[in-house]
């Protein structure tokens, strides 16, 4: 059974940006986004990028595709659905991806 994990403050996340957490061994690209309406989310994916063999995604560009929100691997550009893992530019690839939860001003993911 998967365990809920603390891991950081929500504001020790930048707006429209990540951060890699160290969850036991694996490494997790925890991202906040907020929007124009001042929504926000967080989401947390595998920081491993599958294309450049590097744990890298949690430095990617932040961004969305309609209503879909992104991050995009900083060495090739390859864009991950943050809700989920799937890339928008190969449908053979996906991130593994974790559920996310806010208690207390701290984000917990479940891994």
């Amino acid at each position: 059974m998967a365990t809920w994990h603390s891991l950081c403050a929500l504001s020790d996340i930048p707006a429209n940006s990540g951060v890699a957490a160290l969850v036991g061994d694996l490494q997790v690209a925890v991202v906040r986004t907020v929007d124009r309406s001042g929504s926000e989310a967080v989401y947390a994916l595998a920081n491993f990028d599958p294309f450049s063999k590097a744990m890298v995604i949690s430095r990617g560009i932040v961004g969305s595709k309609g209503s879909i929100p992104f991050i995009a691997s900083p060495i090739y550009k390859q864009r991950f659905d943050l809700r989920t893992g799937a890339c928008l530019d190969d449908a053979t690839v996906s991130l593994p991806h974790f559920p996310v939860k806010l208690e207390d001003g701290q984000v917990l993911i479940q891994a």
